[in-house]
C-alpha cells in the first residue's frame, strides 16, 4: 500500500519487504522499428557501491594456438580458471564491439539453491568474452550458452540484453546448483516494432517452442520439474515463475522501473501500477509497442528517471527534504517504532559506476555504425559522450587506472562527476537547474557533431578504413575530454554560486574569463514555504502534545 509520503509500510502488506541488493542495474531496449532513425538501442546502468566508472578496452588481436585465457570474476577480481583462447578476438570498447554487438545485464539472483560456486564463467566474463568473439547477437548467445555448458556458471540468475545492428534479444540464465555444471536459460527476440526492459527481475514467461524467435536450453522445463518448481503442461511453463518468483521487493523495487519506462511511452500502461504494487496478478508484458518512436536522447533521459510524473515520484514526499531531492541513501529500508518502511528504487541512482546507451546502425559500415554513448556515475547528472565502436584507444578521463574508488583524480571523469553530483544531492532543485542546461548543451552538440563525423568518416572509409578508424578514435577521445573539462568548470561554478547556503545573483549567465558574472551580494534563498509549513506544523503538534501531558 503506497502512502502519500512516498514510502510504504511493510506492516500494511503483511510482511517486511525484502528489497533486492543495492548493486542493481537497469536495461532499456528499443528495437530498430521502434526507434526514430532505425537504430537498435540498448542502455545499461552498472549500479554498484564498489564499481569504479571507467571504459574497458580490448584491442582486436590474433592468438597463437594453445593460448589459454584467464577468467577473472568481474565483481571480485578473483581468478576462477582458464579457457582456450580463440584464434582472433575483436575490438571491444566498453560493452560494444567492432561488429556493433552490444551486451548488458541485470542481476536477479533467483533460487538460492541454484548458485554454483564451482563453475568458472561468471556473468561479467560471459559478457566480455562473448563481445570479443561474436559478430551477431545470435552468435553471442551461442558463445555464452556454450561456455556455461562446458565450463559451468559461476553467478546467480541474470538477464542479458544482447543486440546487434539488426535485432535485440533478452537472454535469461540461472545455474543448476553446486556440483552440476551448466545452466538453464531461455532467450527471446524482441519484435522490431517494440520496446522492452529488465531491472533485476526475470521477465520471460511462456516459451513458444515453434518460433525461431525463441531459443532455450533443452532441459529448461525438465530441470524445473526435477527441482519441484513446475508440474504443469509445457505450454503453461513460465521461466520467471519457475526460477525467479515475484516478491514484494521484486515488484516494487524492480518491475516498477520497467513500468516507469513503459508508462512513459505507452498511454495504456497505467493499468499495471496495481501490478507493481502487488494489488493485481495481471503481469506486465515482456515488451510493448510504444505510442511513438524513441530516439537515443529519449533513452538517455529515461535513464535519468525518478518516477517523475507518477504517484511514485521521489520529489513529492518528506524524504525529498526542502530541496526536492529524488535520492534516498542506503539502506533502502528503515524502522520507526517497530514498523518497517521502504524507499522507492528508481532507474537513476547515486551508486552507478558507469552508464551507456548503445546505438547500433545497420546502414553504416560497422566501424562507423556503432556508438557507445558512455558516461560515469549517476546517469541523472552524467554526460554521455559518443565513443565509436572502432575506437582504438580510450580517453584519459575514462582510462582504467586513472584513479580508483579509494584514490581521487582530477583528470578522472568518474571523480569529477561524483564531485558535482554530491554537491547537487544536497540542494537538488536549485543546482539541477544549472546542471541540466550544460548537460543538454554537451550532449546536443555531440549529436550534431556525430552527424558531421559520420559523413566525413564514410568518405575516409571508402579510401582507407584505417584512416577512418583513426579519425573516429580521435573524435571520440577529444569529445569525452572536452566534456569532462566542461563538467569540472561547472563544478567550480556551482561551488562559487551556492557556497555557505547562499546563492549568488548572476548579472551575466555566460562564463567570463575573470569570473562567473556574479554580483557581490548573494541571495539568501532559505527554504520553500512547503518546508517551512512542515516545520511549523511539527512544532505546533509538539507544543500541543506537551500541553496535553502537563494537563494530565
Amino acid at each position: 500500500m503506497k502512502r502519500k509520503l512516498g514510502i510504504f509500510l511493510a506492516a500494511l502488506l503483511g510482511a517486511v519487504i525484502a528489497m533486492p541488493k543495492a548493486e542493481a542495474c537497469t536495461n532499456l531496449i528499443v528495437a530498430k522499428g521502434a526507434s526514430t532513425d532505425g537504430s537498435v538501442i540498448v542502455s545499461y546502468s552498472a549500479d554498484s557501491h564498489t564499481l569504479y566508472g571507467e571504459l574497458y578496452h580490448w584491442a582486436a588481436r590474433d592468438w597463437a594456438a594453445g593460448t589459454m585465457r584467464p577468467i577473472i570474476e568481474w565483481d571480485t577480481n578473483k581468478p576462477l580458471g582458464q579457457i582456450p583462447e580463440v584464434a582472433h578476438t575483436y575490438n571491444v570498447v566498453g560493452n560494444v564491439n567492432e561488429h556493433q554487438v552490444a551486451i548488458a545485464e541485470t542481476t536477479w539472483g533467483g533460487r538460492p539453491e541454484l548458485a554454483e560456486s564451482d563453475g568458472i564463467m561468471d556473468y561479467g566474463s560471459l559478457i566480455y568474452v562473448a563481445l570479443q568473439r561474436s559478430k551477431t547477437a545470435r552468435e553471442a548467445i551461442d558463445v555464452m550458452t556454450n561456455l556455461v555448458k562446458e565450463y559451468g556458471y559461476h553467478s546467480s540468475g541474470e538477464s542479458f540484453s544482447i543486440a546487434d545492428k539488426n535485432e535485440v534479444w533478452i537472454l535469461e540464465m540461472i545455474g543448476k546448483g553446486k556440483g552440476r555444471k551448466g545452466a538453464v536459460w531461455v532467450a527471446v527476440r524482441i519484435p522490431d516494432n517494440a520496446i522492452s526492459a529488465h531491472a533485476n527481475q526475470a521477465r520471460i514467461q511462456q516459451i513458444d517452442f515453434k518460433s525461431k524467435d525463441y531459443l532455450y536450453a533443452p532441459d529448461v522445463i525438465s530441470f524445473a520439474r526435477e527441482m519441484g518448481y513446475f508440474n504443469g503442461a509445457d505450454k503453461d511453463f513460465s521461466f520467471q515463475e519457475a526460477y525467479n518468483p515475484y516478491t514484494e521487493g521484486g515488484l516494487r523495487g524492480c518491475e516498477a522501473r520497467v513500468w516507469a519506462f513503459f508508462n512513459k511511452f505507452n498511454s495504456q500502461m497505467g493499468k499495471y501500477e496495481a501490478f507493481i504494487r502487488n494489488q493485481s496478478k495481471d503481469k506486465m508484458p515482456l515488451y510493448i509497442i510504444p505510442d511513438r518512436k524513441l530516439s537515443v536522447a529519449d533513452v538517455r533521459d529515461m535513464m535519468r528517471d525518478h518516477y517523475e510524473g507518477t504517484s511514485l515520484c521521489m520529489t513529492n514526499d518528506p524524504g525529498a527534504g526542502p530541496y526536492k531531492v529524488p535520492y534516498r541513501w542506503r539502506p533502502m529500508s528503515f524502522e520507526v517504532d517497530g514498523k518497517e518502511y521502504v524507499n522507492e528504487r528508481a532507474i537513476a541512482t547515486q551508486q552507478t559506476g558507469f552508464v551507456f546507451v548503445a546505438q547500433l546502425r545497420s546502414w553504416l559500415p560497422d566501424a562507423i555504425g556503432g556508438i557507445n554513448w558512455f558516461g560515469v556515475d549517476d546517469a541523472d547528472m552524467s554526460v554521455m559522450s559518443p565513443i565509436y565502436c572502432s575506437t582504438t584507444y580510450v580517453p584519459e578521463c575514462f582510462r582504467q587506472g586513472n584513479g580508483d574508488m579509494m584514490n581521487f583524480s582530477w583528470t578522472s571523469a568518474f571523480w569529477i562527476h561524483n564531485w558535482v553530483a554530491n554537491m547537487a544531492y544536497h540542494r537538488y532543485d536549485q543546482m539541477i537547474a544549472d546542471i541540466r542546461p550544460v548537460q543538454r548543451e554537451l550532449e546536443g552538440n555531440a549529436e550534431r557533431m556525430v552527424a558531421i563525423i559520420d559523413k566525413e568518416a564514410q568518405a575516409l572509409y571508402a579510401q582507407d578504413p584505417a584512416k577512418a578508424i583513426a579519425f573516429l578514435s580521435n573524435f571520440s577521445n577529444e569529445t569525452a575530454e572536452q566534456a569532462t573539462a566542461r563538467w569540472k568548470r561547472l563544478g567550480e561554478y556551482l561551488m562559487v554560486k551556492y557556497m555557505d547556503g547562499n546563492r549568488k545573483k548572476e548579472e551575466n549567465r555566460r562564463f567570463k574569463t575573470n569570473g562567473y558574472g556574479f554580483s557581490a551580494m548573494p541571495d539568501f534563498p532559505g527554504y520553500s514555504q512547503e518546508y517551512y509549513r512542515q516545520i511549523a506544523t511539527s512544532e505546533a503538534a509538539e507544543r500541543l502534545e506537551k500541553k496535553e501531558k502537563e494537563q494530565h
